[in-house]
């Protein structure tokens, strides 16, 4: 497993980040660059980008499923902030094209 992204974080209670603006703003805020980092922040920092370009393939099964949640709810509840992060990690929107039909297949429309 030598290939895989650590799975130190992989229990972290996703749900509560995603639901307490203060947290998903201090987290947004740290992978985005504005902000102090905690250690599990740091990790998804060091390695968002990596993790888009290479369509997850490090990511343990909890962490696939885990950027699957935060996409949804953040497309469907934050949409701002998809949009902040998809203008710092994706400018160009080539991702968002490689990704659109993963997403429809399951339900999720990316906005424009």
């Amino acid at each position: 497993a030598d290939d895989k992204y650590t799975d130190k974080y992989d229990k972290i209670n996703l749900q509560e980040i995603l639901e307490n603006k203060r947290l998903l703003e201090s987290y947004m805020d740290c992978v985005l660059g504005k902000g102090k980092c905690t250690p599990e922040g740091k990790e998804l920092k060091d390695h968002l980008q990596e993790a888009l370009e290479t369509g997850c393939e490090k990511c343990t099964e909890a962490q696939e499923k885990g950027a699957e949640t935060s996409i949804e709810y953040l497309i469907k509840n934050e949409l701002e902030i998809w949009k902040e992060l998809t203008a710092h990690f994706d400018p160009d929107g080539k991702w968002r094209k490689k990704y659109e039909d993963r997403a429809k297949a399951k339900g999720i429309v990316i906005p424009e």
